[in-house]
């Protein structure tokens, strides 16, 4: 049966040179101003979409891939979504704006003070990825951690910080103007926190809020990452092969994490991060399917310049008939990133990992996700109701033009089918999210 499906844009490229290396860098945009990105986010709105999730990284990685991250602006520069937030909030009304925050470089008084700020200026509409990257570290005079202690303090963080939003009860403000009371300190919380990885005062100066907490939404699709979404997130950015099976047995682990936390499956939103090619006619998909099966040594070095930036490992380096040795991988590398290179093959040879990147597949034969707009939708609703999917993330540069290419067919499509909400109710982020 159909029913509606949340929908929004994962920002893959971060507040970065947008349309760097595309044909529509010929627009002359300037991405370090916020016009280009106002442009971009009313697009959303008028689409229905939920919320732009802004991906970040504040590193510029590991010295010595520095120029690998740069060249071809892959991992960098980046300048800090945070600060781009209240341009996006400023030209639209209802979309969500979720920028990525490091659990393990921000202090969470700081992190609770700036969410609760933009929280109430949004009228709601706030949120924090929040990722646990640890390679950033050295940045701010910390040493890196490994990974599962990077959720322990992740864990920590984001529970402090909540404790921070409501450090005032909900009757604590009495803005009484005949009496000119305006707050009762008595029902402030000024508690201690001495925990493992922080140490803090309480209670935050900000107001606490009338339309629910800033949306945490969160990555991660290690065993500690689904468990980290299950247990303290809103929204879980999932990653999974686009078979029914698959999503369902991801989103299961996902509700079994919350349960074992005593929430319910109501309290989660699972959406999965994809990014379709959406061409004109299955037979335009057949043939640009047809010839990624034969990827040059060229495109097979672009392939793994996407993805040595991501694992911060030059793989242009490495032997492509060869396998790849694991000591070449840093503790700091992400385990879903390397399992998502890797695989189930990982003692393949580096060319046939990458071919396997380069190669694509139909969205009919749901092989892949080179397709019309009519069999995204198919999906959609096959997901939405075989595997009880919540919606999905569109993942892409925030351009204009990459926005229209997935959206100008597929928007009338969905709401044809009444798959995509055609309006938004008053409830802010979290009112989009969970009113279905």
């Amino acid at each position: 049966m159909t029913r509606l499906q949340h929908f929004g844009y994962f920002f893959s490229r971060g507040f970065g040179p947008q349309g760097w290396g595309r044909d529509y860098q010929a627009w002359n945009d300037d991405w370090t101003r916020p016009d280009l990105y106002a442009h971009a986010v009313r697009d959303l709105e008028r689409a229905g979409f939920d919320l732009v999730v802004i991906e970040d990284a504040i590193s510029l990685g590991n010295p010595d891939t520095l120029d690998l991250r740069v060249r071809a602006a892959y991992g960098g520069p980046k300048h800090d979504p945070l600060l781009l937030a209240p341009y996006l909030f400023a030209a639209t009304r209802h979309l969500g704006v979720v920028p990525t925050i490091n659990a393990g470089i921000t202090p969470p008084y700081l992190a609770a003070r700036q969410a609760a700020t933009l929280q109430h200026l949004s009228g709601d509409r706030f949120g924090i990825n929040l990722v646990t990257d640890v390679g950033s570290a050295r940045h701010v005079g910390l040493e890196p951690v490994a990974h599962d202690v990077a959720y322990d303090r992740a864990e920590e963080w984001i529970d402090v910080v909540r404790r921070l939003w409501h450090s005032w009860d909900a009757d604590a403000l009495v803005a009484d103007a005949e009496t000119g009371h305006f707050a009762d300190g008595s029902k402030i919380d000024a508690f201690q926190h001495r925990g493992e990885h922080f140490r803090l005062d309480g209670p935050l100066n900000a107001l606490p809020f009338d339309g629910g907490d800033p949306v945490v939404v969160s990555p991660g699709g290690s065993a500690r990452g689904l468990g980290f979404a299950g247990s303290r997130s809103d929204v879980q950015l999932a990653l999974a092969p686009l078979q029914v099976e698959e999503v369902r047995a991801y989103r299961a682990k996902v509700l079994a994490a919350a349960a074992l936390a005593g929430r319910k499956p109501a309290d989660v939103r699972v959406l999965f991060v994809v990014k379709p090619e959406l061409l004109a006619s299955r037979e335009e998909a057949d043939r640009v399917v047809a010839a990624s099966r034969h990827a040059s040594d060229a495109v097979l070095h672009e392939v793994a310049l996407a993805w040595s930036s991501d694992l911060e490992t030059d793989l242009t380096a490495l032997p492509l008939d060869a396998p790849i040795d694991p000591a070449v991988f840093g503790d700091h590398v992400s385990l879903g990133t390397l399992t998502a290179l890797r695989g189930d093959t990982p003692d393949a040879p580096l060319r046939e990992l990458l071919a396997r990147k380069a190669r694509k597949g139909r969205l009919g034969d749901r092989s892949g996700l080179v397709g019309t707009a009519e069999e995204f939708a198919d999906l959609v609703e096959e997901f939405g109701a075989d595997a009880d999917n919540d919606g999905f993330l569109l993942s892409g540069d925030l351009h204009p033009v990459t926005l229209h290419r997935f959206l100008d067919d597929l928007v009338p499509v969905l709401r044809r089918r009444g798959i995509l909400r055609s309006g938004y109710g008053g409830g802010g982020l979290r009112g989009n999210l969970f009113e279905f």
